[in-house]
């Protein structure tokens, strides 16, 4: 498969207006009331990495590197997706499912499928660079219950132009897609909320690991890779510390597990002492506030 690299064309529009908007719009979901399950507040954002494979190898994603993200074509199967379905129905979620994760979202032959199942519990987002896209793929996903398609733009503004085409010939609302600028020079940090990938990514203007240490993540969301196993969240990308694996426990346990509670007592506290997290630069308290405020309460007493 030959790879696309990051093109960085003459013309730019604000990258952090773009950044902005996405973190006020997922505020919305992630922060807007909190729902409650056997008395702890459950998350309201999980991602999922449905394909471990991308056509394109950004300098600033972990899939450039082969040593680090090799494309290994392994795939979240069916009986996966249905089980997701199950777990969350019975916990009563009402979060937001976010299709992305390690990969891109659309190379999975079963899109569909996944989207018209788990979109019977929950509001779907697919965030995607757009290669794989067609105006009948468009329908398709409209038609499937998508809330929401985010369409990354790396090759430059000439691209808003084509999406937009795509999307008046796909007939579909406006506002059921997002088209972000995503194609800047690491000067400028490459137009996205720029970490290390908890140490693996040392492009662009990286601030140091000291920087933040508190950490909201694990109060409000993970990522549930395509065999099943649990993550804290989408930045390690090395996989080196799972919660769990949801084919063997149910996802509310992996949740509540002692395990999950170590991460999250430590991050709340603001001591990034264990794997991935002392690796990790991200700022883990743009979302979810409200969500750690309740732990503390629930640990506290």
């Amino acid at each position: 498969m030959i790879k696309l690299g990051h093109n960085n064309p003459p013309i730019a529009l604000d990258p952090k207006e773009t950044i902005k908007k996405n973190i006020n719009r997922r505020k919305l979901i992630v922060d807007d009331g909190i729902s409650l399950f056997k008395g702890v507040p459950l998350p309201t954002w999980i991602e999922l990495s449905l394909i471990d494979v991308c056509n394109r190898a950004c300098s600033f994603c972990p899939k450039s590197d082969d040593k680090v993200a090799p494309d290994t074509y392994q795939k979240m199967s069916k009986t996966l997706i249905d089980k997701i379905h199950d777990d969350l129905k019975k916990m009563k979620f009402k979060g937001s499912l976010a299709l992305a994760g390690y990969g891109e979202p659309l190379l999975h032959k079963d899109i569909v499928y996944i989207v018209n199942k788990l979109s019977k519990v929950s509001n779907v987002e697919i965030v995607t660079n757009g290669d794989p896209l067609n105006y009948k793929m468009i329908e398709k996903l409209y038609n499937a219950n998508t809330a929401r398609l985010l369409i990354s733009m790396y090759d430059g503004p000439e691209q808003i132009e084509k999406f937009k085409k795509m999307i008046k010939k796909a007939n579909v609302p406006e506002d059921f897609i997002i088209l972000r600028d995503r194609w800047y020079t690491k000067d400028e940090n490459f137009g996205v909320k720029l970490t290390n990938r908890a140490g693996t990514i040392k492009t662009g203007n990286q601030i140091p690991n000291d920087t933040h240490t508190i950490c909201y993540y694990p109060s409000y969301q993970f990522l549930i890779d395509w065999n099943g196993d649990i993550f804290l969240c989408p930045q390690d990308w090395q996989r080196r510390q799972t919660m769990g694996n949801m084919m063997q426990e149910e996802i509310f346990d992996i949740w509540i597990s002692k395990l999950m509670k170590k991460y999250r007592v430590d991050l709340l506290a603001g001591r990034r002492c264990n794997n991935p997290c002392k690796s990790c630069n991200a700022q883990g308290t743009l979302l979810g506030i409200n969500h750690a405020q309740k732990w503390r309460e629930i640990y506290k007493s």
